[in-house]
């Protein structure tokens, strides 16, 4: 079905029949989906299983991502003529990905096999790595980028990813506490996946880095069969998952 989404998106959309405009609502939507993603997948990780193949997962990482860049820098130099900025900045998109196909692994019920948490973690590795890049080479390019660019940007992402991990479910567990209806629950995690993709924005770097580390800092506050859960699920795969596509 995804993949029929995305093929329906291209033929609707403005290169495609131009029966629906790419206008600031899509734009908007498909933003909150691909947080919806990332969101879903750090939440249903199983956090035992993470902690033992974190070492895999960083390695598949960092090769993901290494290795493409590599490849990617010497091609656009060499072959392209590109600058070395421009040929940084295109190869990390070579090595990007995102978890697109991840709603399939959950609807056969395998997201927290090892593989995937796998899979999953390298997927965050890389990403965040070019996402680093993005902010990097994006401050070059506004002048932003001074001697203390890089170290401040760094500084600011640990420390607002300190602030997600540690406060973040504190402040869920109080609130769930005190009140225990769905909907308000629903919409306060809403707030606070919005709030901790838009921080990380606010910091320099790319909401969905955000959305992800706010999925880990409540995985263990929202189990994977409660009613939350359910209507997580139902709302991100019928409505901004869909937009997303």
């Amino acid at each position: 079905h995804i993949i029929g989404m995305i093929f329906a998106g291209l033929l609707i959309g403005p290169h495609g029949f131009n029966i629906l405009a790419y206008d600031s609502s899509f734009e908007l939507f498909g933003d909150v989906g691909l947080f919806y993603i990332m969101f879903l997948a750090s939440l249903e990780i199983n956090m035992q299983e993470m902690k033992m193949a974190k070492g895999g997962a960083i390695l598949l990482g960092l090769t993901a991502f290494i290795f493409p860049l590599a490849i990617g820098v010497v091609a656009n130099v060499v072959v392209l003529d590109y600058g070395l900025a421009a040929s940084v900045l295109l190869a990390s998109m070579y090595a990007s990905h995102t978890l697109i196909a991840y709603p399939i692994v959950a609807r056969y019920g395998l997201s927290r096999l090892r593989c995937v948490n796998f899979a999953v973690g390298g997927t965050i590795v890389t990403d965040t790595l070019t996402l680093f890049v993005l902010a990097v080479i994006g401050g070059l390019y506004k002048g932003e980028a001074g001697a203390w660019f890089l170290p401040m940007l760094l500084v600011k992402m640990i420390a607002l990813t300190l602030v997600i991990v540690f406060v973040f479910p504190r402040v869920t567990r109080y609130f769930f506490r005190k009140y225990n209806d769905g909907i308000i629950q629903y919409i306060f995690v809403m707030a606070m996946l919005f709030l901790g993709a838009g921080l990380m924005e606010l910091v320099g770097m790319e909401g969905i880095l955000g959305a992800f580390v706010t999925g880990l800092a409540l995985n263990r506050l929202i189990p994977r069969s409660s009613p939350l859960m359910k209507h997580i699920e139902f709302v991100g795969n019928a409505i901004f998952i869909p937009y997303f596509l």
